[in-house]
């Protein structure tokens, strides 16, 4: 079973978002690469749907951003 961290980070702007969101993942990578862990981040920083996911695919990870009422979803999984 997958374990989802999730990162609400609404409120912030990139850099930040970015920086909080690679925290996140250099202190799980191996976890995530194994597939037990995925990361939600929730962000209504409209910059940070580019910055983060492309961010998480140069490091070998997928992402998928995911936009509703309340802002964005960012997911962060395994290798891409």
């Amino acid at each position: 079973m997958t374990q989802t961290i999730d990162i609400d980070i609404r409120g912030q702007i990139c850099p930040s978002c970015l920086l909080l969101t690679l925290k996140e993942i250099n202190r799980n990578a191996a976890a995530i690469r194994s597939g037990a862990v995925k990361i939600a981040v929730l962000t209504d920083d409209r910059q940070a749907t580019a910055t983060i996911p492309a961010t998480a695919e140069r490091m070998g990870f997928r992402s998928a951003v995911q936009h509703d009422a309340a802002g964005y979803r960012i997911d962060i999984s395994g290798n891409a």
